[in-house]
């Protein structure tokens, strides 16, 4: 663990300053831990932030017990309370609330990284979510090592060896109610979706789901750079669709998708069958009307071209 977190200290330059998200889990503790350790060695200074999301009775003492804890490995640490929007699901709202929140004291304290625990466990729970949803290869593709200034360096390590470590150098992990509660998808792929396809087909299937989320993610990344290719020569509120249809689906799809955002529809309204309504427009064209959009984005063929406005 100490050797996954080093691969990532070494990019950064002696003075910078790191956030590490920490909730008090095994997962998050092991991190911080790791970092207290192989920071100071390059002059790097670590920064823990506790969200408090106060869905739960008695969270600020959650909150509170973090900073004792992080106070033990020599971390300072910031509580940012946050009010979640239910947006959408429960899940969700809590990770965008806190996402936003981790952003922004990164910012305030011109954080070069912010450092997050998921696991490779995590990752084969996403991979299968992804996979549940039907939202293509960027969504089996998973949770990527380094994502702008978030970096997971323990996707290789399971959490069993988390749990290893926090027993042996003695951490108090908290165990969040919400990671018990069936009521949410990703428990349910915990307790019971991985656990039975592990006695039905076999053992090392986190391990195996993993490695497909990497592979995935490879192919992603290449059509996602084709695609950007492609957008780069074009005007998105003005498609020919001759020229759509010459291009493989795979990069079609995603000139659509990035379309119709540019039009103006919100940031992750676009679903599978939003796209394959424009797809149709282009390929199986039969003088069909106009495609309404999510944000009033209409979408139409005329002269051989796509429009893409906002009402």
């Amino acid at each position: 663990m100490r050797n996954a977190v080093l691969h990532w200290l070494e990019q950064f330059e002696a003075g910078d300053l790191v956030l590490v998200a920490v909730s008090g889990g095994a997962d998050s503790l092991a991190l911080a831990y790791a970092l207290s350790l192989e920071a100071p060695k390059l002059a790097i200074k670590v920064h823990a932030v506790t969200i408090d999301h106060q869905l739960q009775p008695g969270s600020g003492a959650q909150a509170s017990k973090v900073c004792s804890q992080m106070n033990s490995l020599g971390i300072q640490t910031t509580i940012r309370k946050v009010n979640v929007i239910m947006s959408e699901g429960l899940e969700a709202s809590a990770r965008k609330a806190r996402y936003a929140a981790l952003d922004l004291v990164g910012n305030e304290m011109n954080a070069v990284a912010i450092f997050l625990g998921h696991t490779r466990d995590d990752q084969a729970e996403t991979v299968l979510l992804g996979l549940a949803r039907g939202s293509g290869t960027r969504s089996l593709s998973g949770m990527a090592p380094r994502n702008g200034k978030y970096i997971r360096p323990l996707l290789p390590i399971t959490r069993t060896q988390i749990e290893n470590l926090c027993e042996e150098v003695g951490l108090q992990p908290w165990e969040d109610p919400h990671n018990k509660d069936l009521n949410f998808a990703r428990v349910r792929v915990r307790m019971d979706a991985i656990p039975t396809l592990e006695k039905t087909i076999g053992p090392g299937i986190s391990q195996a789901l993993a490695r497909s989320a990497d592979l995935a993610r490879q192919d992603a990344d290449a059509l996602d750079a084709w695609a950007q290719l492609e957008i780069a020569q074009l005007d998105l509120a003005d498609l020919e669709c001759e020229q759509l249809a010459n291009l493989p689906q795979a990069i079609r799809s995603r000139i659509i998708r990035a379309a119709i955002y540019a039009a103006g529809a919100p940031s992750g309204s676009i679903s599978a069958d939003h796209v394959a309504s424009v797809e149709v427009l282009i390929t199986a064209w039969s003088g069909q009307g106009a495609s309404d959009l999510p944000g009033g984005v209409k979408v139409e063929r005329l002269s051989g071209r796509l429009s893409l406005l906002r009402n």
